[in-house]
């Protein structure tokens, strides 16, 4: 073939035929680099065991130097106790959008012209109160046969010389709502214990209001009353329960009694043999027992010791009884509203054991105690840290019936008061929020353990 036909012919390689010949070209880097991998893989894995608890170790020593740091940099936060002391700022809440006073007082100007009710408005069908004592029991409880009994009924519950021996059959006829009342109510005996000075019996003579609160055992500080109107100074008997305990834990404190019997507004009143050893129970002899107190008293209003009263109280009777026409006010429960919810929370907190709340519930349940949220058109559960009340026959009738509750069973009053209420169904209760509670006082909190008491009082004891 001549020269001038031949043409160049071009070869096209496809991107397939390239890679098929790659691999052989690269075949042996690839080998050196698995191989590379697998052994660093395997050094990393014998590190990795031989190492890991130091590895672990490392990053909670360092979180532990950040928190020790960040500790030290600022200073500690102020008790939430020393924040609220002395707090007067209203305690507020949203309504229809509005923030609003959670309780509405007088102004102190409406306050000084304030005059008392000349009586309760409610029409109570209890008039005449008549307490049970050794006197006028005595040829029932001192015969050889009742002894016995009631030797034995004592020792299974809490009654003794001071609550008297209130029989099973008695506690139905407290019940009973009638124009005149016979019940058991503290001070069976003078020899019961919860001994008063004459002195400050003739001082508690001269009060008309009472605002009071106790601390036994030495467990809680004594807390100024704030917030009083001038014109209600000198209208007001603010009186602080102590025992011996609590005397000598404040002396040592610094606090001591003057020669009026005054520390700042409180009068103190010492009292000397407290009849029973459980002192929560000591404490609600102060706290339901007020008309017993005082007998000449008209109205009273009782603070826990671990609060601060921040409110006038002339203007806190009159927005709580006077301006609703209630005879007793107390607090709404916070947290629950079945008395049997109740329980269970009681001993999940270890406040009472579950033997003594289950025969306390049981009595309950017999006495066909119904477990709603709420009885006579009120919250079933109260927090009873607060009680406002007027000091006339059926209230007290309420607090009697309650008190000996507390005696029989267990010490948690808010475990019982669903069942006096719903039983005695009293004209003029009424029952604040939770957000009134928090206007009227400070929380302070609990100081201090309570020192229990090693015996009672020998001459109260049943035997």
């Amino acid at each position: 073939m001549p020269s001038s036909t031949i043409r160049s012919i071009s070869i096209t390689v496809s991107d397939e035929d390239g890679a098929a010949a790659a691999p052989t070209r690269r075949a042996p880097r690839a080998a050196r680099r698995k191989a590379a991998a697998r052994s660093f893989g395997q050094r990393a894995v014998r590190l990795l065991a031989r190492w890991w608890p130091v590895l672990l170790l490392l990053p909670a020593v360092a979180l532990l130097l950040f928190e020790a740091s960040r500790l030290s940099a600022s200073p500690p936060a102020p008790a939430a106790s020393v924040s609220s002391l002395g707090r007067l700022d209203p305690t507020t809440r949203l309504v229809h959008g509005v923030r609003e006073p959670c309780l509405k007082l007088l102004s102190p100007k409406s306050l000084a012209n304030l005059v008392f009710p000349e009586g309760t408005k409610r029409d109570s069908v209890v008039k005449k109160i008549i307490y049970k004592s050794d006197d006028d029991d005595y040829d029932t409880y001192h015969s050889e046969a009742n002894s016995t009994y009631l030797l034995q009924h004592a020792e299974a519950t809490r009654f003794n010389l001071f609550a008297g021996f209130q029989t099973l059959a008695e506690r139905e006829d407290s019940f009973k709502v009638n124009e005149t009342i016979n019940v058991h109510c503290g001070f069976y005996s003078d020899s019961g214990g919860f001994k008063i000075s004459d002195e400050d019996r003739r001082y508690m003579r001269t009060c008309k209001v009472v605002v009071s609160t106790c601390a036994f055992g030495g467990g809680d500080d004594l807390y100024q009353p704030i917030g009083m109107a001038n014109s209600s100074i000198g209208r007001v008997c603010y009186t602080a329960f102590w025992d011996e305990v609590t005397l000598s834990t404040q002396e040592a404190e610094g606090k001591v009694i003057g020669d009026n019997g005054m520390i700042g507004r409180w009068h103190i009143i010492v009292v000397k043999s407290l009849p029973f050893v459980d002192q929560r129970l000591n404490g609600k002899i102060p706290k339901m027992l007020t008309h017993r107190l005082f007998p000449e008293a008209r109205y009273s209003i009782w603070v826990d010791s671990k609060y601060q009263f921040r409110r006038d109280p002339i203007a806190v009777l009159e927005a709580l009884l006077w301006r609703t026409n209630s005879t007793f006010a107390i607090s709404e429960h916070g947290a629950r509203s079945n008395i049997y919810d109740e329980g269970k929370a009681i001993v999940q907190k270890h406040k009472a054991t579950p033997e003594e709340v289950e025969v306390q519930l049981s009595q309950y349940r017999q006495d066909g105690m119904p477990g709603e949220k709420r009885l006579h058109g009120l919250k079933a559960l109260s927090e009873a840290s607060v009680i406002v009340r007027e000091l006339t026959p059926a209230p007290n009738h309420f607090m009697c019936a309650w008190f000996n509750e507390v005696v029989r069973f267990t010490s948690r009053d808010q475990l019982s008061f669903p069942y006096v209420l719903w039983r005695l169904n009293m004209p003029g209760m009424s029952m604040f929020s939770v957000c009134t509670r928090r206007d009227l006082v400070n929380s302070l909190g609990h100081t201090r353990k309570v020192k229990p008491l090693t015996q009672t009082n020998p001459e109260s004891s049943a035997t």
